[in-house]
């Protein structure tokens, strides 16, 4: 399957009054892996007048609160807890509806309520193993999914956990770089399911912001609008202040280019030897950047792919513990694990706990 790369051949170059007739019947999803862009993309797409997306409110990733078919009666306090998404997003949680009876129903009242009549969706990384669950709960939803090469989604990671402790959790690397192909699995199955999506590739975002975000424009039956192509005035309240967040929250888009190599030598060349496989089991066309160098990984290849497996699977059975105990253990014991870990923070989301796992069904 050939990745889709921004490209226009007709370009509004001027803003266009917004309709009044909603142009998505359904929710709209941004996705990409961490590190890929999507904070950026976030920020182009909101600069819109009819788009409004939540900034990783990250609902779908505590499904277990709405198992059975009716949601926990304090599913509300254990999301503001978790990631204290609706604060970020100027909303009172003790105001959303307490008896929904799925999380579909959850996120429909909660994204639209933020949104009033613009598009209305969330983006969030922590999705990027989810999309065919996504797709399930919401039939009519649409899916724009980012892509950035592999090297420099590593490369983002090991720079950022210098900074942030969330990056610096063991096995962050290999759940980015396997997660690259998790995401493309996970589109692969919505394309041929039907469903809507829309590829971009970030390092063309960067060189045609204007040609990418037209083509975006076109996907979701919106006109145009020359405020996507720049970061000047973009609302980025609801982000995390956060070190690794200093690109985003400037005035533009892309930043000097880091030449000191941050990887291993060794970790280097597992990303390429990945890569190598990658490209030869898609004849040249996934990964889309880097360009395929015709170089083929070793018969030990095999071997090591069915050990990372094997610890990829368990780092995100780890991870999945994490969201069952934020969703099932009692708030006050939480409360207090997180004032011994946070250092005073009974409130404020711990970056480290937030590690997505894939939504059951």
């Amino acid at each position: 399957m050939e990745l889709f790369i921004g490209h226009s051949e007709m370009i509004m170059t001027t803003p266009t009054e917004p309709s009044t007739e909603m142009s998505s019947p359904g929710p709209l999803f941004v996705v990409g892996v961490w590190r890929s862009g999507t904070s950026l993309f976030y920020a182009l797409l909101n600069q819109h007048p009819q788009i409004t997306l939540w900034y990783e409110s990250d609902l779908p990733l505590l499904w277990p609160l709405f198992l059975g078919r009716k949601a926990k009666r304090d599913w509300r306090e254990r999301w503001q807890f978790w990631n204290a998404a609706p604060a970020r997003h100027g909303i009172d949680w003790s105001t959303l509806p307490q008896d929904v009876s799925t999380l579909a129903e959850a996120c429909e009242v909660v994204w639209k309520r933020h949104a009033g009549p613009s598009v209305y969706g969330c983006k969030s990384p922590n999705y990027f193993d989810m999309l065919p669950s996504l797709a399930k709960q919401f039939p009519n939803g649409k899916f724009i999914v980012i892509h950035r090469n592999p090297v420099d989604v590593c490369r983002s990671i090991a720079r950022a956990s210098e900074k942030d402790s969330f990056f610096s959790k063991p096995g962050m690397v290999l759940r980015a770089l396997l997660g690259c192909h998790e995401l493309k699995s996970g589109v692969d199955t919505l394309v041929a399911q039907g469903v809507s999506v829309h590829q971009v590739q970030y390092e063309t975002l960067l060189e045609d912001p204007t040609g990418v975000m037209t083509d975006v424009c076109r996907f979701l039956s919106l006109p145009f609008h020359v405020r996507m192509t720049s970061l000047q005035d973009a609302d980025r309240s609801a982000i995390y202040d956060a070190a690794h967040h200093e690109l985003v929250k400037s005035n533009r888009i892309g930043g000097k280019r880091e030449r000191c190599e941050v990887l291993p030598p060794s970790l280097l060349k597992k990303i390429n030897r990945y890569i190598a496989f990658w490209h030869r089991r898609s004849a040249g066309n996934w990964p889309a950047v880097p360009k395929s160098s015709g170089i083929q990984p070793d018969g030990w290849f095999a071997g090591e792919r069915i050990w990372d497996s094997i610890l990829y699977r368990g780092l995100r059975m780890a991870d999945s513990i994490i969201v069952f105990v934020y969703c099932f253990a009692p708030l006050s014991v939480l409360q207090w694990y997180r004032v011994l870990r946070g250092r005073g923070e009974p409130v404020a989301v711990r970056r480290e706990d937030l590690v997505s796992v894939s939504a059951k069904d």
